[in-house]
C-alpha cells in the first residue's frame, strides 16, 4: 500500500515542503532513497524501536521511502516521525484520510517520545503557504509555530498521540499564540538596562551617540574596566524591534535551535559575547 506524508525542509531560514512516500510490498528489507544524509538513513532503527515500545508493529516486508523531490538532500532526524506515520498508514494501523492536510515532524526518542526539532517557525510559514490544514510537531516547538495565523498547530508529545488523532481515538487541542500581544507584552523586556551603569559618564555618552546614529563602536581597556557591561546593556537603548524584525529574528533563532519552549517571539535585540581570544584564534586559523 502506497501512502503519503509531508515533512518540511530548511534551507538557511527557509523551508521547502517535502513529500514522504511509504509504499510496502512483498519483500523484506527497508529501503529509504531521495537523497537522505546518514541522520535520515538512521531513522529506520528509532522508528523500529519506538513503534514497538508504544504497542505498534514494524512491518516485516519490503518498506521502501521516498523524499521527494529526490535532488533536494534532506538532513537531520526531524523526519522520523514524518516516516513512522507513513510506516503505520500504509500497513494499516491508522487511518490515511487526513494526512495530505497536515505537515508532520519531530525527531523520536527510542520509547516513541518526541524531542524537539531546529526551523518550527520558517516551516509553519511554508505549510500556511502551500495550503496545509495543520502541523503536527513536538510540543516544545508548538508555541513558535503557533504565531503563525491561519495554521492549525498541535503539540504532542509520543508517537501514540499522533496515532490516536488520525485514528480519531485522541482529541488535541491546538496552540493558540495572540502574537501582536505576544509581541508588545514582551517587547524591550531586557535583563540588563542601561540604566543600571553607574559613573561611566564618557562612555555611556558615547554609547549613546553610537545607538542614536547607527554606529560602530570599539571599546578598549584593561580587564575590569566595564566594557562587557556596557556592551551587554547597549542593545536595551536601541530602538525596539518591530514585528517584522521580531519575526525575521525569531526565525535565525529557531533554525539554529536557540528558542526556549516558552518563548514564541525574540522581541529583544539579540547580544552575543564571543570569547576574547577569538579573534586571535581565527588570526591564527588563517595563517
Amino acid at each position: 500500500m502506497l501512502v503519503k506524508t509531508f515533512g518540511s525542509a530548511v534551507y538557511g531560514i527557509e523551508a521547502i515542503t517535502i513529500t514522504v512516500e511509504v509504499n510496502i510490498a512483498a519483500g523484506t528489507k527497508y529501503f529509504i532513497v531521495g537523497l537522505p544524509d546518514v541522520a535520515v538513513k538512521e531513522s529506520y532503527f528509532r522508528i523500529e524501536s519506538a513503534l514497538k515500545n508504544c504497542g505498534f508493529r514494524m512491518p516485516r516486508q519490503q518498506v521502501v521511502v521516498n523524499m521527494a523531490p529526490a535532488d533536494i538532500k534532506k538532513e537531520g532526524s526531524s523526519y522520523d516521525l514524518t516516516i513512522a506515520t507513513g510506516v503505520l498508514a500504509a500497513s494499516g494501523q491508522i487511518e490515511p484520510e487526513n494526512l495530505d492536510k497536515y505537515i508532520i515532524m519531530g525527531e523520536l526518542s527510542l520509547d516513541g517520545s518526541l524531542q524537539p526539532i531546529k526551523g518550527a517557525l520558517p516551516i509553519a510559514i511554508q505549510a500556511r503557504k502551500d495550503g496545509f490544514k495543520g502541523f503536527i510537531l513536538p510540543k516544545q516547538n508548538a508555541r513558535e509555530a503557533a504565531i503563525v495565523n491561519d495554521l492549525e498547530v498541535y503539540g504532542v508529545e509520543n508517537i501514540k498521540e499522533v496515532a490516536g488523532f488520525f485514528n480519531g481515538d485522541v482529541s488535541i487541542a491546538p496552540e493558540v499564540v495572540n502574537t501582536r500581544e505576544e509581541f508588545y507584552n514582551s517587547l524591550s523586556n531586557y535583563d540588563s538596562d542601561f540604566s543600571e551603569v553607574k559613573g561611566q559618564e564618557n562612555i555611556k555618552r558615547a554609547l549613546e551617540i553610537a545607538a542614536a546614529g547607527g554606529h560602530n563602536v570599539i571599546l578598549i581597556g584593561p580587564p575590569g574596566a566595564g566594557k562587557t557591561m556596557l556592551a551587554r546593556r547597549l542593545p536595551s537603548i536601541l530602538p525596539p524591534l518591530s514585528l517584522y524584525e521580531s519575526l525575521e529574528t525569531t526565525k535565525i533563532h529557531s533554525v539554529a535551535g536557540k528558542l526556549a519552549a516558552a518563548d514564541a517571539l525574540v522581541t529583544i535585540r539579540p547580544f552575543r559575547s564571543p570569547h576574547h581570544t577569538i579573534s586571535d584564534f581565527v588570526v591564527l586559523k588563517c595563517k
